[in-house]
């Protein structure tokens, strides 16, 4: 067996350990679900309100974007958070100082913050399954399209995790990106149809791979007559697979050489640096 081979080994066992201790760990699991239970009090506060020009549930129509919103903050916003503190304690330093250390590193990273994801979003999807009228998820060819949704969704997002995690040095230094995207999620349809926004913003959700995310979840939970009430009133699978698609490959491409150009920076004295930084803040 190759060298390579064995840090990928060594990186899904890595990640099954990771993955193991975050559902079994309480505040994990808070943190995990603390958003979609507040989003589905709300939404469930808001069930008799019905979206424009049906008589369908608007609680329910947003089930499908609060899920994939999910998948955004415990997938990609989790993988960057994680990528700038295991640089401030060190983490990082220690798997580029063994023999293809961040082959594993990453390849352990990425296995558990996927599993967390998928998880964050079915935990909440069967109360919501029960709180909710109007989730079809009885057929097989929904949950066909629920998991290739959900798949390349992944993959079109764990790559901007990485690439955001590697640019900045310090957790602290996420939270300038965190209110952007919590800006975003509110324009990307997860709570109410973009097709009821001005133009400019429909064109503005449509760049991102959370709306075709929710688009394409919802395509998998909800009826098919709610597709009137989307941007060309279909579904639009084609374009779903092409703009996340483009998502991916942009993201494969691009997440290797910063994640490279991040290594090379690595050193005893940058961490050392960020330790004092952080034993100042929390003073």
């Amino acid at each position: 067996m190759s060298s390579r081979m064995v840090a990928v080994r060594a990186g899904l066992q890595r990640g099954w350990i990771e993955f193991r201790q975050s559902t079994t760990n309480g505040q994990d699991l808070w943190s995990v679900m603390f958003f979609p239970i507040i989003s589905l009090v709300v939404m469930f506060l808001l069930r008799h309100n019905t979206v424009p020009g049906t008589g369908f549930s608007l609680g329910s129509q947003s089930i499908p974007g609060i899920l994939g919103m999910n998948v955004v903050l415990n997938g990609m916003v989790a993988l960057a958070l994680s990528l700038t503190m295991d640089r401030e304690d060190g983490t990082l330093l220690r798997a580029k100082a063994t023999p293809n250390g961040m082959i594993g590193y990453l390849t352990g990273k990425v296995l558990s913050r996927t599993g967390t994801a998928v998880v964050g979003l079915l935990i909440p999807l069967i109360p919501a399954l029960f709180l909710f009228d109007g989730l079809e998820l009885g057929g097989v060819s929904s949950w066909v399209t629920l998991v290739w949704v959900l798949a390349l969704g992944l993959v079109a997002l764990l790559p901007i995790g990485a690439v955001l995690g590697s640019v900045f040095n310090t957790a602290q230094g996420m939270g300038f990106v965190t209110l952007p995207i919590m800006m975003l999620m509110g324009v990307s349809g997860v709570f109410y149809p973009i097709s009821a926004f001005p133009e400019w913003l429909q064109w503005l959700a449509q760049v991102f791979p959370l709306y075709w995310l929710g688009l394409g979840l919802r395509s998998a939970m909800l009826p098919e007559t709610l597709a009137a009430t989307e941007v060309g009133e279909s579904w639009r699978h084609l374009e779903t697979i092409g703009v996340l698609g483009l998502w991916a490959i942009a993201g494969l491409l691009l997440a290797p050489v910063v994640l490279r150009r991040m290594a090379r920076r690595e050193s005893g004295s940058a961490v050392a640096v960020r330790r004092q930084k952080a034993m100042q803040r929390t003073m």
